[in-house]
């Protein structure tokens, strides 16, 4: 019998926040490996997009790969992108971060890249005011004539090409990682999607990886009929047993703790394989839990801990950023999708508040902008988060703001 210690406690939800033990993403890892040695000897690869619902471990898998990157010597940028910001701005600081981790040994060379990404930077605006406010950081002077017609697609290309070819000199490859990419703004996802083209045109050692909701790469296509060629899309899902009982052995494991067969089947009956939830329901029975090996006793008297955690921190904080409107939408989708939280019919939805469609797209557009929602496929509607349905459904202090049904 070993005692429990909350100190030592190895489990870690949080949001991006690398588990102990990344199981069930070797294939990805794997992938992006044969990605990087192949760009390191010249050959023609295509940039990366990860899609999946929250909770999956996308960021935690970006920033792996990022680190795999890193690791060969690659100069690496990452930005979040946000629906009311254009990603000029933010493309200038991680370029600028990618370029300075590839220590071109010719200065002239590495300035005169600089100078263009400083001008690319600076066409942020055409407000002076706004303009001035801001200042990459850049102690070189202005290169006038690229990456500066105010064209986001022109200057993209131009300045990734020129980053692509100082990475070219010292035998190494750039890497610009994308979280939250279906919130780019649409002349910028366009952007996006003609470098990758060119720079996979000319062979050149640039890659984007990208990382979003499950409807991104009908974003992507919207912009680019060729996006669908142009990315390898990866999507990721839940972990399947095994993986996510080793992401709950692994680290107990190294603190000398057990579980029980029962108390796993439990905590993956509750966890559903989603990482985030593997996660949580792991930290809340270790806390409970009075001696190793733990029981399924253990998660069982943890659970309603786990779930009320998560009721506040992971479903609550997301119901309470919509409005009226977007949440009697929400409680809709819960009662047509049921507890597995099913795709449902947009149609479907209008008749249950009986209202015309058209008069609900505001309420569903914002949903979608604010990432509590995304379109399946046309003319459905899902949630973005595991299990939300089966929240609301089963969360009385979550009042639905329609009126009561007669009996």
């Amino acid at each position: 019998m070993l005692d429990m210690d909350p100190v030592r406690n190895p489990y870690a939800p949080g949001a991006g926040q690398r588990p102990p033990e990344l199981a069930g993403r070797d294939g990805e890892l794997s992938a992006f490996d044969v990605v990087l040695e192949r760009i390191a000897h010249g050959r023609p690869e295509r940039s990366l997009v990860l899609t999946g619902l929250r909770g999956v471990g996308k960021t935690v898998l970006l920033n792996q790969l990022r680190s795999a990157a890193i690791g060969r010597g690659w100069g690496t940028g990452k930005i979040e992108a946000r629906p009311d910001q254009s990603l000029r701005r933010p493309v200038s600081s991680a370029l600028h971060m990618a370029l300075r981790e590839l220590r071109h040994p010719d200065q002239e060379s590495m300035d005169a890249v600089l100078g263009v990404l400083k001008a690319f930077a600076l066409r942020q605006t055409a407000d002076a005011k706004v303009r001035d406010r801001w200042q990459p950081g850049i102690d070189v002077p202005v290169t006038s004539g690229r990456a500066d017609s105010g064209d986001m697609e022109i200057d993209l290309v131009e300045l990734l090409s020129d980053a692509a070819g100082l990475a070219a000199d010292v035998g190494k490859g750039v890497a610009l990682f994308i979280d939250e990419m279906q919130d780019v703004q649409s002349d910028d996802v366009s952007a996006i999607c003609a470098a990758c083209h060119e720079l996979s045109q000319q062979g050149a050692p640039l890659i984007v990886v990208g990382a979003g909701l499950p409807h991104l790469p009908a974003v992507l296509s919207a912009s680019k009929s060729y996006s669908e060629r142009l990315f390898r899309y990866l999507r990721i899902d839940r972990l399947d047993r095994p993986a996510a009982d080793r992401a709950l052995l692994a680290p107990a494991e190294r603190e000398e703790v057990s579980f029980e067969p029962e108390a796993l089947d439990a905590l993956y009956a509750a966890a559903d394989g989603y990482p985030y939830f593997v996660q949580a329901y792991g930290k809340v029975t270790w806390d409970v839990a009075a001696a190793s090996p733990i029981t399924a006793a253990d998660v069982a008297m943890a659970a309603p801990v786990a779930e009320a955690e998560l009721a506040v921190g992971f479903f609550g904080s997301r119901y309470d950023r919509a409005t009226p409107a977007e949440r009697e939408y929400m409680h809709a989708m819960a009662e047509l999708g049921g507890p597995a939280g099913a795709a449902v019919s947009t149609s479907e939805v209008a008749v249950s508040l009986g209202r015309r469609p058209a008069s609900l797209s505001p309420a569903r557009d914002s949903l979608i902008k604010k990432g509590l929602v995304y379109s399946a496929e046309r003319g459905q509607i899902a949630f973005t988060v595991p299990h939300f349905g089966r929240y609301l459904l089963s969360h009385p202090d979550q009042e639905d703001p329609r009126p009561p049904r007669p009996s």
